[in-house]
């Protein structure tokens, strides 16, 4: 009986690759190399300056709330491997002329990139400053034309319980997370979406593929993995808001006067070695946002 041996270099014809990717090799490298080009590429608008230096990216990447992952920041990173962030859809819906929707490719490709230095405040009073790659949110709602009814914006972050083990181990919070801004505040030259961060594709700990960084606010206003914006005319429910409403407030604009319930908020600690400076109203950008305010919001 002749026994056949199967050659080390052999495989099954169930993989081999088809002939029509074969064929198409050189485009779908050229799509799967595009986002990081695209970051790379992204140039320094030297308009918004820092008054520290960046934090090291180890860092930034490695201390994140991130609570649909894990509760404990060091372990994000770890929690969030097996998250798949392509391929992505964003959709723009609601009091909008023009519904849109996008993948991230699209957005990568399409929008205005550059590169921001921005102070990012936690709520918890731990700071970082980050290089955020992105685009101005205005240039997008533009794109799909709020109507006159359109006085609010709300981003829905995407709910994945299989991929994301903290959403299946807290159900005591309203899933998936959502924030929200007013018109004006989503229009302001600082809001921002962000595809990527030191010069790279944002990983997944820190909101892949798309996120928000409003920098006058408290981190948790900048929702993370975003799948939706919607335009409405009321003003809409977000996640800590409604969850924890006398810690959490709507706006949640940085304010060193006005204290969180249980800690103080006039100081903050730089990541890694939480250097204490500090706290500036609006994070340091009350000339970018001061006007849009009366001193009543909370």
């Amino acid at each position: 009986m002749l026994i056949r041996r199967i050659r080390a270099w052999e495989i099954p014809s169930s993989q081999a690759t088809p002939e029509r990717d074969y064929l198409r090799r050189r485009e779908i490298l050229a799509l799967l190399a595009l986002p990081a080009i695209a970051n790379a590429a992204a140039k320094r608008n030297e308009k918004y300056k820092l008054d520290r230096p960046i934090t090291a990216e180890w860092a930034a990447t490695g201390y994140n709330n991130y609570y649909e992952f894990t509760t404990d920041k060091p372990k994000v990173k770890d929690a969030a491997v097996n998250f798949k962030p392509r391929p992505w859809q964003l959709e723009i819906s609601g009091d909008v002329a023009k519904p849109q929707k996008f993948s991230i490719e699209e957005l990568e490709t399409k929008m205005p990139l550059e590169e921001r230095l921005y102070r990012h405040r936690c709520v918890e009073t731990w700071a970082m400053a980050v290089p955020w790659l992105g685009f101005e949110l205005s240039h997008l709602l533009k794109l799909a034309q709020p109507t006159p009814k359109a006085k609010w914006v709300r981003f829905v972050s995407v709910n994945r319980p299989e991929q994301m083990p903290g959403i299946r181990f807290s159900g005591d919070y309203n899933w998936p997370y959502q924030e929200a801004l007013r018109l004006d505040e989503a229009m302001n030259e600082l809001a921002f979406m962000v595809t990527g961060i030191y010069g790279k594709n944002l990983p997944n700990q820190n909101g892949a593929p798309l996120r928000l960084a409003v920098p006058w606010k408290y981190g948790f206003k900048s929702a993370k993995a975003i799948v939706k914006i919607e335009l409405t005319a009321k003003q809409p429910s977000t996640f800590w808001n409604s969850a924890i409403p006398r810690e959490y407030g709507f706006y949640s604009n940085v304010n060193p006067k006005k204290p969180h319930p249980r800690w103080s908020q006039a100081v903050e600690q730089l990541i890694p070695n939480m250097e204490r400076v500090a706290t500036q109203p609006y994070n340091g950008y009350g000339e970018f946002v001061a006007h849009m305010y009366n001193g009543t919001e909370i």
